[in-house]
Protein backbone atom coordinates (compact mmCIF):
# COMPACT_ATOMS: atom_id res chain seq x y z
CA UNK A 1 0.00 0.00 0.00
CA UNK A 2 1.30 3.41 -0.96
CA UNK A 3 0.02 6.94 -0.62
CA UNK A 4 -3.14 8.31 -2.19
CA UNK A 5 -3.90 12.03 -2.34
CA UNK A 6 -7.48 12.99 -3.12
CA UNK A 7 -7.53 16.67 -4.08
CA UNK A 8 -10.06 19.48 -4.42
CA UNK A 9 -13.13 17.53 -3.37
CA UNK A 10 -16.10 18.51 -1.21
CA UNK A 11 -14.92 16.72 1.94
CA UNK A 12 -17.65 15.65 4.38
CA UNK A 13 -15.51 14.59 7.34
CA UNK A 14 -18.22 13.50 9.84
CA UNK A 15 -15.72 14.29 12.58
CA UNK A 16 -16.82 15.51 16.00
CA UNK A 17 -17.64 18.95 14.61
CA UNK A 18 -19.04 17.59 11.31
CA UNK A 19 -16.59 19.79 9.44
CA UNK A 20 -16.88 20.21 5.68
CA UNK A 21 -13.94 21.28 3.49
CA UNK A 22 -14.74 22.87 0.15
CA UNK A 23 -11.95 22.17 -2.33
CA UNK A 24 -10.41 20.01 0.36
CA UNK A 25 -7.92 17.15 0.31
CA UNK A 26 -7.48 13.76 1.95
CA UNK A 27 -4.04 12.17 2.23
CA UNK A 28 -3.94 8.41 2.75
CA UNK A 29 -0.72 6.70 3.82
CA UNK A 30 -0.97 2.91 3.88
CA UNK A 31 -4.17 1.88 5.63
CA UNK A 32 -4.57 5.18 7.53
CA UNK A 33 -5.64 8.73 6.87
CA UNK A 34 -2.70 11.02 7.47
CA UNK A 35 -4.34 14.39 6.90
CA UNK A 36 -7.68 15.98 6.00
CA UNK A 37 -8.24 19.59 4.96
CA UNK A 38 -6.19 21.78 2.65
CA UNK A 39 -2.83 20.07 2.19
CA UNK A 40 0.28 22.04 1.24
CA UNK A 41 1.84 20.40 -1.83
CA UNK A 42 5.29 21.34 -0.55
CA UNK A 43 4.90 18.67 2.16
CA UNK A 44 4.34 15.87 -0.34
CA UNK A 45 7.15 13.62 -1.51
CA UNK A 46 5.90 12.96 -5.03
CA UNK A 47 5.12 9.28 -4.45
CA UNK A 48 1.42 9.86 -4.01
CA UNK A 49 -1.21 8.60 -6.42
CA UNK A 50 -3.13 11.82 -7.07
CA UNK A 51 -6.88 11.75 -7.63
CA UNK A 52 -8.51 14.96 -8.80
CA UNK A 53 -11.94 15.20 -7.17
CA UNK A 54 -13.25 18.57 -8.37
CA UNK A 55 -17.04 18.59 -8.29
CA UNK A 56 -17.15 15.35 -6.31
CA UNK A 57 -18.04 14.52 -2.72
CA UNK A 58 -15.67 12.58 -0.48
CA UNK A 59 -16.99 11.11 2.75
CA UNK A 60 -16.43 8.16 5.10
CA UNK A 61 -17.45 4.75 3.87
CA UNK A 62 -20.99 3.91 4.96
CA UNK A 63 -21.61 1.42 7.77
CA UNK A 64 -24.45 -1.11 7.44
CA UNK A 65 -25.15 -2.28 10.98
CA UNK A 66 -27.43 -5.21 10.12
CA UNK A 67 -27.32 -7.26 6.92
CA UNK A 68 -27.81 -11.01 6.44
CA UNK A 69 -25.14 -11.75 3.84
CA UNK A 70 -26.13 -15.42 3.73
CA UNK A 71 -29.68 -14.51 2.68
CA UNK A 72 -28.68 -12.70 -0.53
CA UNK A 73 -29.53 -15.69 -2.75
CA UNK A 74 -33.02 -15.70 -1.22
CA UNK A 75 -34.04 -12.34 -2.64
CA UNK A 76 -37.71 -12.34 -3.58
CA UNK A 77 -38.79 -15.41 -1.59
CA UNK A 78 -40.53 -13.43 1.15
CA UNK A 79 -42.78 -10.99 -0.68
CA UNK A 80 -46.45 -10.45 0.13
CA UNK A 81 -46.80 -13.21 2.74
CA UNK A 82 -47.53 -13.17 6.50
CA UNK A 83 -44.60 -13.34 8.90
CA UNK A 84 -45.02 -16.99 9.92
CA UNK A 85 -45.25 -18.05 6.27
CA UNK A 86 -42.17 -15.92 5.57
CA UNK A 87 -40.32 -17.63 8.41
CA UNK A 88 -41.41 -21.28 8.40
CA UNK A 89 -42.17 -21.85 4.72
CA UNK A 90 -39.63 -19.59 3.05
CA UNK A 91 -36.68 -18.33 5.09
CA UNK A 92 -36.00 -21.30 7.38
CA UNK A 93 -36.13 -23.82 4.50
CA UNK A 94 -33.90 -21.55 2.40
CA UNK A 95 -31.26 -20.93 5.07
CA UNK A 96 -31.18 -24.52 6.32
CA UNK A 97 -30.39 -25.77 2.82
CA UNK A 98 -27.37 -23.51 2.32
CA UNK A 99 -23.93 -25.08 2.05
CA UNK A 100 -20.71 -23.28 2.94
CA UNK A 101 -20.09 -22.65 -0.76
CA UNK A 102 -23.59 -21.20 -1.12
CA UNK A 103 -22.90 -18.88 1.80
CA UNK A 104 -19.57 -17.88 0.25
CA UNK A 105 -21.24 -16.94 -3.06
CA UNK A 106 -24.16 -15.25 -1.28
CA UNK A 107 -21.77 -13.13 0.77
CA UNK A 108 -19.78 -12.12 -2.30
CA UNK A 109 -22.97 -11.07 -4.08
CA UNK A 110 -24.15 -9.14 -1.04
CA UNK A 111 -20.79 -7.41 -0.67
CA UNK A 112 -20.89 -6.35 -4.32
CA UNK A 113 -24.18 -4.59 -3.62
CA UNK A 114 -22.73 -3.10 -0.45
CA UNK A 115 -19.67 -1.73 -2.22
CA UNK A 116 -21.68 -0.29 -5.10
CA UNK A 117 -23.84 1.56 -2.57
CA UNK A 118 -20.84 3.00 -0.72
CA UNK A 119 -20.68 0.59 2.22
CA UNK A 120 -17.22 -0.27 3.52
CA UNK A 121 -18.27 -1.95 6.80
CA UNK A 122 -21.15 -4.24 7.69
CA UNK A 123 -22.33 -6.26 10.68
CA UNK A 124 -23.73 -9.72 9.99
CA UNK A 125 -26.34 -10.87 12.54
CA UNK A 126 -25.64 -14.45 11.70
CA UNK A 127 -25.93 -17.27 9.26
CA UNK A 128 -24.83 -20.87 9.71
CA UNK A 129 -21.60 -20.86 7.68
CA UNK A 130 -19.25 -18.24 9.06
CA UNK A 131 -16.34 -19.88 7.23
CA UNK A 132 -18.02 -19.11 3.89
CA UNK A 133 -18.67 -15.53 4.94
CA UNK A 134 -15.11 -15.07 6.15
CA UNK A 135 -13.58 -16.34 2.93
CA UNK A 136 -15.75 -13.98 0.88
CA UNK A 137 -14.99 -10.91 3.00
CA UNK A 138 -11.28 -11.69 2.90
CA UNK A 139 -11.30 -11.77 -0.90
CA UNK A 140 -13.56 -8.83 -1.71
CA UNK A 141 -11.82 -6.36 0.59
CA UNK A 142 -14.71 -5.00 2.64
CA UNK A 143 -14.72 -4.70 6.45
CA UNK A 144 -17.17 -6.92 8.33
CA UNK A 145 -18.32 -8.22 11.68
CA UNK A 146 -19.37 -11.85 11.37
CA UNK A 147 -21.59 -13.92 13.63
CA UNK A 148 -23.47 -17.19 13.74
CA UNK A 149 -27.25 -17.12 14.08
CA UNK A 150 -27.56 -19.18 17.26
CA UNK A 151 -30.69 -21.06 18.21
CA UNK A 152 -31.21 -23.83 20.76
CA UNK A 153 -34.99 -24.17 20.49
CA UNK A 154 -38.21 -22.75 19.16
CA UNK A 155 -41.10 -23.70 16.93
CA UNK A 156 -40.51 -24.75 13.34
CA UNK A 157 -36.73 -25.16 13.45
CA UNK A 158 -35.43 -27.42 10.67
CA UNK A 159 -33.93 -30.68 11.94
CA UNK A 160 -30.42 -29.68 10.86
CA UNK A 161 -30.56 -26.66 13.20
CA UNK A 162 -31.60 -28.54 16.33
CA UNK A 163 -28.54 -28.22 18.54
CA UNK A 164 -27.92 -27.96 22.25
CA UNK A 165 -26.95 -24.77 24.02
CA UNK A 166 -23.44 -26.17 24.55
CA UNK A 167 -23.03 -26.95 20.85
CA UNK A 168 -24.14 -23.47 19.82
CA UNK A 169 -21.74 -21.86 22.27
CA UNK A 170 -18.80 -23.96 21.10
CA UNK A 171 -19.45 -23.16 17.44
CA UNK A 172 -19.40 -19.45 18.29
CA UNK A 173 -16.07 -19.81 20.11
CA UNK A 174 -14.63 -21.74 17.16
CA UNK A 175 -15.78 -19.01 14.77
CA UNK A 176 -14.14 -16.37 16.94
CA UNK A 177 -10.85 -18.25 17.07
CA UNK A 178 -10.89 -18.89 13.32
CA UNK A 179 -11.84 -15.42 12.09
CA UNK A 180 -11.50 -12.62 14.62
CA UNK A 181 -8.79 -10.19 13.51
CA UNK A 182 -8.24 -11.90 10.16
CA UNK A 183 -7.85 -10.15 6.78
CA UNK A 184 -5.46 -7.56 8.25
CA UNK A 185 -7.99 -6.82 10.98
CA UNK A 186 -10.88 -6.14 8.58
CA UNK A 187 -12.82 -9.08 10.04
CA UNK A 188 -14.16 -9.16 13.55
CA UNK A 189 -16.33 -11.88 15.06
CA UNK A 190 -19.19 -11.22 17.44
CA UNK A 191 -21.64 -13.49 19.20
CA UNK A 192 -25.12 -13.75 17.74
CA UNK A 193 -28.57 -14.49 19.16
CA UNK A 194 -31.44 -14.96 16.72
CA UNK A 195 -34.53 -14.02 18.77
CA UNK A 196 -36.10 -14.74 22.11
CA UNK A 197 -38.35 -17.20 20.24
CA UNK A 198 -35.28 -19.35 19.58
CA UNK A 199 -32.94 -18.65 22.50
CA UNK A 200 -33.06 -20.16 25.97
CA UNK A 201 -32.07 -18.01 28.92
CA UNK A 202 -29.01 -20.21 29.35
CA UNK A 203 -27.90 -19.50 25.78
CA UNK A 204 -28.52 -15.76 26.17
CA UNK A 205 -26.58 -15.56 29.44
CA UNK A 206 -23.63 -17.64 28.32
CA UNK A 207 -23.41 -15.87 24.97
CA UNK A 208 -23.13 -12.53 26.76
CA UNK A 209 -20.51 -13.98 29.11
CA UNK A 210 -18.44 -15.14 26.14
CA UNK A 211 -18.76 -11.78 24.38
CA UNK A 212 -17.53 -10.04 27.52
CA UNK A 213 -14.67 -12.51 27.92
CA UNK A 214 -13.48 -11.98 24.34
CA UNK A 215 -14.14 -8.25 24.32
CA UNK A 216 -16.65 -8.21 21.46
CA UNK A 217 -20.37 -7.58 20.99
CA UNK A 218 -23.70 -9.38 20.95
CA UNK A 219 -25.99 -8.97 17.93
CA UNK A 220 -29.69 -9.83 18.50
CA UNK A 221 -33.11 -9.18 16.96
CA UNK A 222 -35.14 -7.54 19.74
CA UNK A 223 -38.84 -6.63 20.00
CA UNK A 224 -39.43 -7.02 16.27
CA UNK A 225 -43.14 -7.80 16.39
CA UNK A 226 -45.97 -7.59 18.89
CA UNK A 227 -46.27 -11.40 18.93
CA UNK A 228 -42.68 -11.59 20.18
CA UNK A 229 -43.38 -9.25 23.10
CA UNK A 230 -46.50 -11.24 23.99
CA UNK A 231 -44.56 -14.51 23.72
CA UNK A 232 -41.91 -13.17 26.10
CA UNK A 233 -44.61 -12.18 28.60
CA UNK A 234 -46.20 -15.63 28.41
CA UNK A 235 -42.98 -17.65 28.67
CA UNK A 236 -40.65 -15.36 30.66
CA UNK A 237 -43.09 -13.24 32.62
CA UNK A 238 -41.91 -9.95 31.09
CA UNK A 239 -41.52 -8.26 27.71
CA UNK A 240 -38.43 -9.02 25.63
CA UNK A 241 -36.54 -5.91 26.73
CA UNK A 242 -37.58 -6.21 30.37
CA UNK A 243 -36.55 -9.87 30.43
CA UNK A 244 -33.16 -9.19 28.83
CA UNK A 245 -32.67 -6.44 31.40
CA UNK A 246 -33.63 -8.82 34.23
CA UNK A 247 -31.05 -11.28 32.92
CA UNK A 248 -28.43 -8.53 33.06
CA UNK A 249 -27.31 -8.82 29.43
CA UNK A 250 -28.21 -5.33 28.21
CA UNK A 251 -24.97 -3.41 27.96
CA UNK A 252 -22.88 -1.09 25.80
CA UNK A 253 -21.68 -4.08 23.75
CA UNK A 254 -25.25 -5.22 22.98
CA UNK A 255 -26.61 -4.33 19.51
CA UNK A 256 -30.42 -4.57 19.45
CA UNK A 257 -31.96 -4.76 15.99
CA UNK A 258 -35.39 -3.48 14.88
CA UNK A 259 -36.61 -2.55 18.41
CA UNK A 260 -40.04 -1.66 17.02
CA UNK A 261 -42.21 -2.61 20.00
CA UNK A 262 -40.55 -0.65 22.82
CA UNK A 263 -42.34 1.28 25.54
CA UNK A 264 -41.09 4.61 26.86
CA UNK A 265 -39.80 2.79 29.94
CA UNK A 266 -37.87 0.33 27.78
CA UNK A 267 -36.30 3.20 25.85
CA UNK A 268 -35.15 4.53 29.22
CA UNK A 269 -33.63 1.11 29.98
CA UNK A 270 -31.73 1.15 26.70
CA UNK A 271 -30.41 4.64 27.44
CA UNK A 272 -29.35 3.69 30.98
CA UNK A 273 -27.58 0.51 29.83
CA UNK A 274 -26.01 2.20 26.75
CA UNK A 275 -27.52 -0.41 24.42
CA UNK A 276 -26.90 0.28 20.73
CA UNK A 277 -29.71 0.08 18.17
CA UNK A 278 -29.85 -0.84 14.48
CA UNK A 279 -32.82 0.73 12.68
CA UNK A 280 -33.98 -1.15 9.57
CA UNK A 281 -36.77 1.02 8.14
CA UNK A 282 -37.64 -0.91 4.96
CA UNK A 283 -37.84 -4.28 6.68
CA UNK A 284 -39.84 -2.76 9.53
CA UNK A 285 -42.32 -1.09 7.20
CA UNK A 286 -43.02 -4.41 5.49
CA UNK A 287 -44.64 -5.98 8.53
CA UNK A 288 -43.05 -5.00 11.86
CA UNK A 289 -44.11 -1.40 12.42
CA UNK A 290 -42.45 1.94 13.16
CA UNK A 291 -39.65 2.12 15.69
CA UNK A 292 -39.49 5.20 17.93
CA UNK A 293 -36.13 6.28 16.53
CA UNK A 294 -36.33 10.07 17.17
CA UNK A 295 -37.35 9.34 20.74
CA UNK A 296 -34.39 6.98 21.19
CA UNK A 297 -31.94 9.50 19.79
CA UNK A 298 -33.47 12.13 22.05
CA UNK A 299 -32.58 9.96 25.03
CA UNK A 300 -28.96 9.70 23.90
CA UNK A 301 -29.15 6.16 22.49
CA UNK A 302 -26.70 5.46 19.65
CA UNK A 303 -28.81 4.48 16.64
CA UNK A 304 -27.39 3.17 13.38
CA UNK A 305 -29.06 1.97 10.17
CA UNK A 306 -29.16 -1.46 8.53
CA UNK A 307 -30.74 -3.00 5.46
CA UNK A 308 -31.65 -6.41 6.95
CA UNK A 309 -31.61 -9.38 4.56
CA UNK A 310 -32.80 -9.79 0.99
CA UNK A 311 -35.97 -11.78 1.84
CA UNK A 312 -36.97 -8.96 4.23
CA UNK A 313 -36.20 -5.98 2.03
CA UNK A 314 -34.91 -6.97 -1.45
CA UNK A 315 -32.72 -3.82 -1.51
CA UNK A 316 -29.44 -4.23 0.34
CA UNK A 317 -28.71 -0.57 -0.40
CA UNK A 318 -28.02 1.59 2.63
CA UNK A 319 -28.52 4.73 0.54
CA UNK A 320 -32.19 3.79 0.14
CA UNK A 321 -32.46 3.22 3.89
CA UNK A 322 -31.16 6.73 4.55
CA UNK A 323 -33.89 8.15 2.32
CA UNK A 324 -36.58 6.08 4.04
CA UNK A 325 -35.32 7.08 7.48
CA UNK A 326 -35.57 10.73 6.47
CA UNK A 327 -39.23 10.33 5.56
CA UNK A 328 -41.06 7.85 7.75
CA UNK A 329 -40.44 9.54 11.09
CA UNK A 330 -41.46 12.95 9.77
CA UNK A 331 -44.71 11.35 8.65
CA UNK A 332 -45.23 9.35 11.84
CA UNK A 333 -44.77 12.41 14.03
CA UNK A 334 -46.15 14.96 11.54
CA UNK A 335 -43.01 17.01 12.11
CA UNK A 336 -40.75 17.88 9.15
CA UNK A 337 -37.92 18.92 11.46
CA UNK A 338 -37.26 15.47 12.94
CA UNK A 339 -34.45 13.28 11.61
CA UNK A 340 -32.52 16.01 9.77
CA UNK A 341 -30.04 15.00 7.08
CA UNK A 342 -26.96 15.56 9.27
CA UNK A 343 -28.33 13.15 11.89
CA UNK A 344 -28.97 10.47 9.30
CA UNK A 345 -25.45 10.81 7.90
CA UNK A 346 -24.13 10.29 11.43
CA UNK A 347 -26.20 7.11 11.73
CA UNK A 348 -24.40 5.54 8.76
CA UNK A 349 -20.92 6.87 9.61
CA UNK A 350 -19.76 8.02 13.05
CA UNK A 351 -22.74 6.64 14.99
CA UNK A 352 -22.65 3.48 12.90
CA UNK A 353 -19.07 3.00 14.05
CA UNK A 354 -20.12 3.56 17.67
CA UNK A 355 -22.89 0.98 17.31
CA UNK A 356 -20.27 -1.56 16.25
CA UNK A 357 -17.80 -0.46 18.94
CA UNK A 358 -15.32 0.39 16.18
CA UNK A 359 -15.35 4.17 16.50
CA UNK A 360 -11.66 4.29 17.38
CA UNK A 361 -10.81 3.32 13.80
CA UNK A 362 -13.68 4.04 11.39
CA UNK A 363 -16.67 6.28 10.74
CA UNK A 364 -14.87 9.60 10.25
CA UNK A 365 -12.36 11.21 7.93
CA UNK A 366 -9.68 12.36 10.33
CA UNK A 367 -5.98 11.80 10.87
CA UNK A 368 -5.16 8.42 12.35
CA UNK A 369 -8.41 6.71 11.40
CA UNK A 370 -8.55 3.84 8.94
CA UNK A 371 -8.70 4.89 5.30
CA UNK A 372 -12.27 3.85 4.54
CA UNK A 373 -13.90 6.37 2.23
CA UNK A 374 -16.04 6.82 -0.83
CA UNK A 375 -16.02 9.24 -3.74
CA UNK A 376 -19.43 10.35 -5.00
CA UNK A 377 -20.08 11.92 -8.38
CA UNK A 378 -23.27 14.00 -8.10
CA UNK A 379 -23.35 14.97 -11.76
CA UNK A 380 -26.61 13.22 -12.61
CA UNK A 381 -30.10 14.50 -13.26
CA UNK A 382 -31.32 12.74 -10.10
CA UNK A 383 -28.87 14.39 -7.70
CA UNK A 384 -28.29 17.89 -9.07
CA UNK A 385 -28.34 20.74 -8.27
CA UNK A 386 -26.43 20.75 -4.98
CA UNK A 387 -28.23 23.60 -3.27
CA UNK A 388 -27.81 21.64 -0.02
CA UNK A 389 -25.15 18.95 -0.53
CA UNK A 390 -25.72 17.35 2.89
CA UNK A 391 -29.45 16.98 2.26
CA UNK A 392 -28.76 15.68 -1.24
CA UNK A 393 -26.60 12.88 0.15
CA UNK A 394 -29.59 11.64 2.14
CA UNK A 395 -32.57 12.44 -0.05
CA UNK A 396 -31.46 12.29 -3.67
CA UNK A 397 -28.28 10.21 -3.91
CA UNK A 398 -28.45 6.82 -5.61
CA UNK A 399 -26.00 3.92 -5.75
CA UNK A 400 -25.18 5.00 -9.30
CA UNK A 401 -23.59 8.16 -7.84
CA UNK A 402 -20.98 6.14 -5.93
CA UNK A 403 -17.95 6.25 -8.17
CA UNK A 404 -15.07 4.82 -6.12
CA UNK A 405 -14.54 3.04 -2.80
CA UNK A 406 -11.43 2.68 -0.65
CA UNK A 407 -11.33 0.30 2.31
CA UNK A 408 -8.32 -0.10 4.58
CA UNK A 409 -6.32 2.13 2.24
CA UNK A 410 -6.96 -0.04 -0.85
CA UNK A 411 -9.13 0.59 -3.86
CA UNK A 412 -11.91 -1.97 -3.91
CA UNK A 413 -13.94 -0.08 -6.52
CA UNK A 414 -12.49 2.54 -8.86
CA UNK A 415 -14.46 4.39 -11.51
CA UNK A 416 -17.36 1.97 -10.84
CA UNK A 417 -15.29 -1.16 -11.48
CA UNK A 418 -14.86 -3.59 -8.60
CA UNK A 419 -11.19 -4.54 -8.57
CA UNK A 420 -10.93 -7.36 -6.05
CA UNK A 421 -13.09 -10.12 -7.58
CA UNK A 422 -14.60 -11.08 -10.94
CA UNK A 423 -18.10 -9.66 -10.63
CA UNK A 424 -19.47 -11.46 -13.69
CA UNK A 425 -18.35 -14.84 -12.36
CA UNK A 426 -19.99 -14.16 -9.00
CA UNK A 427 -23.27 -13.21 -10.65
CA UNK A 428 -23.29 -16.37 -12.76
CA UNK A 429 -22.51 -18.56 -9.76
CA UNK A 430 -25.21 -16.79 -7.76
CA UNK A 431 -27.87 -17.55 -10.37
CA UNK A 432 -26.92 -21.22 -10.51
CA UNK A 433 -26.69 -21.68 -6.75
CA UNK A 434 -29.92 -19.79 -6.02
CA UNK A 435 -31.87 -22.07 -8.36
CA UNK A 436 -30.32 -25.17 -6.78
CA UNK A 437 -31.14 -23.99 -3.24
CA UNK A 438 -34.78 -23.36 -4.13
CA UNK A 439 -35.05 -26.85 -5.59
CA UNK A 440 -33.38 -28.52 -2.58
CA UNK A 441 -35.51 -26.56 -0.14
CA UNK A 442 -38.73 -27.26 -2.00
CA UNK A 443 -39.76 -23.60 -1.86
CA UNK A 444 -42.66 -22.86 -4.16
CA UNK A 445 -43.31 -19.25 -5.16
CA UNK A 446 -46.82 -18.81 -6.59
CA UNK A 447 -46.89 -18.05 -10.30
CA UNK A 448 -48.07 -14.44 -10.72
CA UNK A 449 -48.25 -14.62 -14.50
Amino acid sequence: MGKILIKNGFIVSMDRDCRVFKNGDVLIDGDRIREVGNIDNNRLDGSEEIIQAEGKIVMPGLINSHVHTSQQLGRGIGDDVPLLTWLHERTFPYESNLTEEDSYTSTLLCCIEQIRSGVTTFAEPGGQHVNGMGRAVTEIGIRGILAKSTMDGGEGLPEVWKRSCEDELQIQVDNYENWHGKADGRIRTWFGLRTIFNNSDELILQTKELADRYGVGVHMHVAEIEDEVNYARETRGATTVEHLNNLGVLDKNFLAVHTVWLTEHEIEIFAEKEVKVSHNPAAAMRVLGFAKIPEMIGKGIVVSIGTDGAPSNNRMTLIDEMWLTSLIHKGRLLDPSVMPAQQILKMVTSDGAKALNWEDQIGQLEAGKKADLIIINPDTAAMLPLNDPIANLVTSMHSSNVESVICDGKWIMKDKKILTINEAEVIQAAKERAAAIMKRAGIQIPDRF
